[in-house]
């Protein structure tokens, strides 16, 4: 008689197993797909891509700018006098020597301080004059009374003495006697006191002439000044070269010290140019920079470098060193290449768009054979118009991409057709 077999335990179970494996298995790929691209391998049309191939060779650590001509010094019009421009006797663009008249100006206003000061000035003479002469008047009185008080002093002084003579022999009285002597201690008192007030009235006159005078100085040193006032309302250039601007018109009237214009130094030229604000650390006055032009280098160094910063961009100028291209003109653009450091060997990259996208931090590289390309992760340093530095993660002879990455910079590797 047949049996009827029962199934082990846990049978259900283990029969789904490699179902549910396969599902869990799917689930992952799905999942990891959803995460990122990183272990999949996106084909690429070879024509689409930029190869370069790493270099070990000299590294020439500069930066390419481009810059504009311009004067070695740029002196700007302001007048000390305002007023109203009556004649311009410059025009933009013309050649002026130091001390020519650029522009004449009007200034009514000017013209009656000038005569008010002058005016000023004839009334303290006037009473400058009438003083001394009241002052001299005084003087000569003085000296009469002190002459009249010196005589009768003297008169006093023979009757006192006769008296005492004659009370000496009894042929006078005691009581006359010394009234006669007391009289002439009395006027040589007064002769004493009043030479005293004589000689304090001659040192207040001297003092009060001189501050007469030194008053009346300034005040001649002051019409001096007014009228140079006038004599500036000749706007005239500081320097010798060419009106490069002149912004008035005739009737305009003009402010003390608004700007009208400039004068441009032609003597010498700089080069002024802006540059990327990421070498504003590298770049300092005394480094050396070269230009070509019509196949001749010409060697200027930095003279000044603005810290300003505008729009990612700062200012540096430079001259020459030395001999300096001719028939150069305000304006001209030129390109320079500014040495940051010295040149040594190093393994090079040349530049290309993947920068941009990695910002330096990995590149793909080219298997052996060129079909596929794998992501590695490199240091670069330094860079110049044409390579980059690369201090860890190539080697000399191996090939990379250097265009864009922005279509494939989820991706691990590279499937080149």
């Amino acid at each position: 008689m047949d049996r009827k077999l029962e199934k082990p335990r846990g049978y259900r179970l283990r029969k789904w197993w490699p179902l549910a494996a396969a599902v869990a298995a799917v689930a992952g790929a799905v999942l990891w797909l959803a995460v990122g691209n990183h272990s999949a391998t996106l084909r690429v049309p070879k024509e689409e891509l930029t190869l370069s191939t790493v270099s070990r060779a000299e590294f020439k650590d500069y930066v390419r700018t481009s810059g504009q001509v311009m004067p070695i010094q740029v002196v700007q019009i302001a007048p000390e006098e305002g007023g109203i421009v009556m004649e311009k006797v410059a025009e933009e663009g013309a050649s002026v020597r130091r001390g020519d008249v650029i522009v004449r100006l009007s200034n009514a206003n000017l013209d009656l301080q000038i005569l008010n000061a002058e005016a000023e000035l004839a009334e303290k003479q006037n009473m400058l004059r009438n003083t001394q002469v009241a002052m001299e008047q005084d003087r000569l009185n003085n000296l009469t009374e002190e002459a009249q008080l010196d005589m009768d002093t003297e008169r006093k002084r023979r009757t006192k003495e006769q008296n005492e003579r004659l009370y000496a022999e009894r042929l006078l009285s005691q009581e006359d006697y010394v009234q006669s002597r007391e009289d002439w201690e009395l006027a040589e008192r007064k002769r004493r006191l009043v030479s005293q007030r004589l000689r304090q009235d001659s040192i207040y006159r001297s003092v009060q002439m001189d501050q007469m005078e030194d008053n009346l100085a300034n005040m001649r040193r002051n019409v001096v000044l007014v009228r140079q006032r006038k004599e500036k309302l000749e706007v005239r250039a500081t320097i010798d070269g060419e009106l490069g601007l002149l912004d008035v018109e005739l009737g305009q009237s003009i402010q003390p010290g608004m700007k009208i214009g400039q004068i441009n130094d032609l003597r010498d030229f700089k080069i002024q140019a802006l540059v990327d604000e990421h070498y504003i650390e590298r770049l300092r006055q005394g480094l050396f920079a070269t230009m070509e032009r019509e196949g001749q280098r010409y060697t200027l160094r930095v003279r000044k470098v603005y810290p300003e910063v505008r729009e990612g961009k700062f200012r540096v100028d430079f001259v020459f060193d030395g001999e300096r291209p001719e028939q150069m003109r305000s304006g001209q653009t030129f390109y320079l290449n500014v040495e940051l450091g010295q040149s040594e060997e190093a393994v090079l990259v040349p530049r290309g768009t993947f920068f941009q996208t990695t910002g330096g931090q990995w590149i793909f590289v080219l298997s052996k054979d060129g079909s596929r390309a794998y992501r590695r992760n490199i240091r670069i340093g330094r860079q110049n118009p044409r390579y980059y530095e690369v201090l860890e993660g190539l080697s000399e002879g191996e090939q990379v991409i250097t265009s864009g990455y922005e279509a494939y910079k989820d991706y691990e590797r590279l499937e080149i057709k």
